[in-house]
């Protein structure tokens, strides 16, 4: 089982076919957690094959987003996209409060981030 979600990455032409077969297999899975990290993992290595639209329309989104791998990753997601936002409204003049309000970041990650607005050169 541990290796099932390479499957989709094996050298065929039926790549869709192979992860029809991999999602079958997954849903087979009694423990939640398990199904939920299998679906991610085999999502994430699918996707150097298949196209984002097959993948979804392949295995249930639901359960992979149960995943600790998938919420590990759409935590980042989120905070890089905080930090971008924070960066900008911070180029842009705000105070660091304003900044730490409206991105629900930390007011010592705010400093942190304007002191590498700082620090920057100018563009």
């Amino acid at each position: 089982m541990t290796l099932l979600s390479f499957a989709s990455l094996g050298q065929t032409d039926a790549a869709e076919a192979t992860l029809r077969q991999v999602a079958q297999a997954v849903s087979q899975t009694s423990d939640p957690t398990t199904q939920a990290n299998l679906s991610a993992a085999s999502a994430i290595l699918a996707g150097l094959k298949l196209e984002d639209e097959v993948i979804y329309r392949v295995l249930r989104r639901d359960i992979m987003q149960e995943s600790t791998i998938y919420r590990s990753i759409q935590a980042e997601t989120e905070a890089k996209a905080k930090r971008e936002v924070a960066l900008n409204l911070l180029r842009d003049g705000f105070s660091v409060e304003a900044v730490a309000r409206g991105t629900k970041l930390s007011i010592e990650k705010v400093q942190q981030l304007q002191r590498q607005v700082d620090e920057s050169p100018q563009r």
